[in-house]
């Protein structure tokens, strides 16, 4: 584990939590992808396994710097850090992206998902029989839960509660995207879009000194389900790490190989050319959730029919997301050649 960070070591670790963070909120796209391309999942991993028993011993002991140094504080800090300014920052801006450039965004993370799965199967070794089933079950996996159907929106906490445990599997386990799985349980706008809305126009008011929005039922609810769900990610993180440690040391590369089959089967999720289901009502209209937005029932993907503009431009930005992967790929054997 690394404690002494240099001031440059410490600015990029920030801005992969940025990166994790925007990753996090996109239906299709896992942070843990993020995480293994930028090359601190394992660390992530067992830095996360050290929130234990033994740590607790040493908080509530009051031995406050040592559980920072056992528990890795300050790489899991730094990186924190960044997810949590990603949401209210990089994220809102991938919102506006999506709405407004919706198939260029696609393409781009299209691409970069392309080049995460050459960046993490090019230093693999030989394929056997073995691994190449372990792949094949990670492509059907991933394949699966791209097909499946979104549920209805249940704003019961005892259901927040298991969709934050759930939403984190995404930082965890690469090509699984959190986002993703809760738009299949129908709580996607709920947790990462009415509720982190919530919190930032009460930091708002609260800044310009107005707090009306305590009497405020509607905003007090999102509040509440918020923090159950902000609870349930904490205990889903700690649990799911543990589990991946155990396994990421004794079967280190049949993990490796279901999570690229994983990845490569998620990739439809991404795929720039779809089309929205909208839930209908018996007379055929679209429905729409208390807020006033299209219920989305899923995606129809399709090939695009001509090579116009439009296109030309969506493959340019695939070009852009492998490379943006690739230039990571770069960037990181050229530090490993300096330390040399």
């Amino acid at each position: 584990m690394y404690e002494n960070r240099s001031f440059s070591d410490k600015t990029w670790l920030v801005l992969k939590g940025l990166g994790m963070g925007a990753a996090n909120k996109v239906p299709g796209v896992s942070g843990g992808v993020v995480a293994f391309v930028a090359g601190f999942y394992e660390e992530f991993i067992y830095s996360l396994q050290k929130v234990n028993r033994k740590a607790f011993k040493l908080l509530i002991n009051g031995r406050f710097k040592s559980f920072y140094r056992y528990t890795n504080g300050q790489f899991l800090s730094l990186l924190i850090l960044g997810m949590v300014i990603s949401y209210f920052s990089v994220s809102k801006l991938l919102d506006y992206l999506i709405e407004h450039y919706e198939l260029f965004v696609w393409s781009a993370f299209f691409g970069m998902i392309i080049g995460s799965i050459y960046f993490i199967a090019k230093d693999f070794g030989d394929w056997n029989r073995k691994y190449v089933g372990y792949l094949l079950c990670g492509v059907a996996a991933g394949i699966a839960i791209s097909f499946l159907e979104p549920a209805k929106e249940n704003s019961n906490l005892l259901f927040v509660f298991f969709c934050g445990i759930i939403s984190v599997s995404g930082m965890t386990l690469p090509g699984l995207s959190g986002s993703f799985i809760l738009m299949l349980l129908g709580n996607y706008v709920l947790l990462l879009v009415d509720s982190v809305n919530s919190l930032f126009d009460t930091f708002a008011d609260v800044f310009q000194g107005d707090f009306s929005w305590v009497y405020d039922a509607e905003r007090i609810e999102l509040l509440k389900v918020l923090a159950v769900f902000s609870l349930g990610s904490l205990v889903g993180l700690v649990s799911l790490s543990h589990l991946l440690a155990y396994v990421l040391k004794r079967f280190k590369k049949a993990t490796y190989a279901v999570i690229i089959g994983f990845i490569a089967g998620s990739l439809g999720v991404v795929w720039p050319w779809k089309e929205k289901k909208y839930e209908l009502d018996a007379l055929g209209q679209i429905q729409f959730d208390a807020n006033g937005r299209e219920i989305i029932r899923g995606y129809s993907r399709f090939f695009p029919s001509e090579l116009n503009s439009e296109t030309i431009l969506a493959i340019v930005f695939i070009l852009i997301g492998i490379g943006i992967v690739l230039s990571l790929d770069w960037y990181d054997n050229h530090k490993k050649k300096q330390r040399v």
